[in-house]
């Protein structure tokens, strides 16, 4: 991946910080004109190197359980699995890992589905996949953007991240899923935009969207491939802690900056912690300095992300000819 200019870098950290932000708003945080920026990032969205989505509390974790399913393929067969799995609509998260397994797909399963139609028979039925480890994800402590502030200097330095808001069914009614929805193929959709393709006033959805965002209902998410920006390492950790000690464990890692996810299992590690940081020779500090100092932690289990795939729902327009690739290598083996 080709990696951006220092200003490009700039104003994708904007909307990292809030993907819905006005132009003009991050021509003053980047230092730069509105015409300038305005260009420069209609630019990156159209070339698909950044795509802005929504995604509702609900759909981060609080309709039915997480399940993180660390997958084994058949060799060569990696990213022909990564497609078979990428189409799920209950896929979150996945991505091509080295180590000892391939893949790892996290799956919302909602209530009352059997589990063991979803992660035996139907894992287990995609041809390449020979051996899967399943862990419930019991508590998410963080889910973050803040990895790319830096960028910004003195003006990405932020407050501490936000208290996951428990969303409800109740908290949204039917035209509020509608927009969201929309947002969801578009995180920076206008409200003209949306209101022409609801077909209601501009005024109700600006209201309701406002009203979304405000409670912490709906959040964007600014989708970006790390090395675009500079970044050499994206990791997982699996982390073994002592069980007293996971609430004050997790809290640590969450408070770092480089550390974008955080989320206690219930499996063979107490947390798993996904790591993205700008050098191997930053994450060499962050795992002597920062993780093998923190009371409690006994070992972990470490994996680098070779391939984001998907990600808050979304499969990646980087990882786009890829799958396309192995889709028609797998239809040409069948004929």
């Amino acid at each position: 991946m080709e990696q951006l200019d220092d200003l490009d870098r700039r104003i994708v950290a904007a909307l990292q910080i809030n993907g819905r932000a006005s132009w003009t708003g991050i021509a003053g945080v980047v230092g730069t004109s509105v015409t300038t920026v305005a260009r420069r990032a209609q630019q990156l969205l159209s070339d698909g190197i950044v795509r802005i989505t929504a995604l509702t509390r609900m759909q981060q974790g609080g309709d039915g359980d997480l399940f993180l399913v660390r997958v084994s393929c058949a060799a060569g067969q990696q990213l022909a699995t990564a497609a078979a799995l990428a189409d799920r609509p209950d896929v979150r998260f996945l991505a091509v890992l080295t180590g000892e397994h391939d893949l790892i797909v996290e799956v919302q399963v909602p209530n009352g589905v059997g589990l063991h139609a979803l992660l035996v028979e139907e894992l287990q039925g995609i041809p390449w996949v020979r051996d899967s480890v399943a862990d419930l994800v019991l508590h998410t402590y963080k889910i973050g953007q803040d990895w790319s502030r830096q960028l910004l200097g003195s003006a990405g330095v932020l407050s501490e991240p936000r208290t996951m808001h428990l969303c409800e069914d109740s908290h949204l009614d039917e035209l509020d899923g509608r927009i969201v929805a929309l947002l969801h193929e578009n995180g920076r959709a206008g409200f003209q935009t949306l209101a022409k393709r609801l077909g209601v006033n501009e005024s109700t959805v600006r209201r309701r969207c406002e009203a979304l965002f405000r409670r912490g209902c709906v959040e964007t998410m600014t989708l970006v491939p790390a090395a675009a920006l500079g970044y050499e390492a994206e990791v997982l950790l699996f982390v073994s802690v002592e069980p007293s000690k996971l609430e004050a464990v997790a809290a640590r890692l969450s408070e770092h900056r480089g550390v974008r996810f955080v989320a206690a299992l219930l499996g063979q590690y107490s947390l798993v912690c996904e790591v993205i940081m700008p050098t191997t020779a930053d994450l060499y500090r962050f795992v002597t300095g920062t993780l093998g100092r923190i009371d409690g932690v006994r070992s972990w289990q470490a994996n680098v992300e070779a391939l984001t795939v998907k990600r808050g729902f979304v499969v990646v327009p980087w990882a786009q000819a890829a799958l396309a690739k192995a889709r028609n290598t797998a239809a040409g083996a069948a004929d």
